[in-house]
């Protein structure tokens, strides 16, 4: 994991608004959110069963975050990069699997070695400066 500061730390926004501008962006709400927090996904690189993320974390200073008038905070963003698994899980999610219930794998490295870190911090940065916009 790679954080970096920027002029998003500290910065307020409503949540259905800007959620529905940083789509144009490839950004979507990460899985793992809650009604307090949770973080805007986009993908910066995927190649070879890698992926590079830039990652803008948040939490909800007011509402929930089910809702579209929320107000969120952001936090210091990062990227992250995870590795995928190719072949058939073999844990309890392996039926799921394989039956088509489950969508995704679990990653074989959630935060994986990323190689080139200025050329990555500096993706991030010149994408933040996009959703900056929105902001100011």
């Amino acid at each position: 994991m790679l954080q970096f500061e920027s002029e998003l730390e500290g910065k307020h926004a409503q949540f259905g608004y800007l959620r529905d501008k940083l789509k144009n962006y490839g950004f979507c709400l990460g899985g793992y959110w809650d009604y307090d927090r949770g973080f805007f996904d986009a993908t910066l690189s995927k190649k070879d069963g890698e992926t590079i993320y830039l990652r803008l974390p948040f939490v909800v200073i007011s509402g929930v975050l089910d809702s579209d008038s929320a107000h969120i905070q952001f936090k210091t963003p990062y990227v992250i990069k995870h590795v995928i698994n190719y072949g058939l899980d073999f844990d309890e999610g392996s039926l799921l699997e394989a039956t088509g219930f489950s969508q995704f794998q679990t990653p074989v490295d959630k935060d994986g070695k990323i190689e080139n870190k200025h050329k990555w911090v500096q993706a991030g940065e010149q994408v933040v400066e996009k959703v900056l916009q929105y902001l100011n």
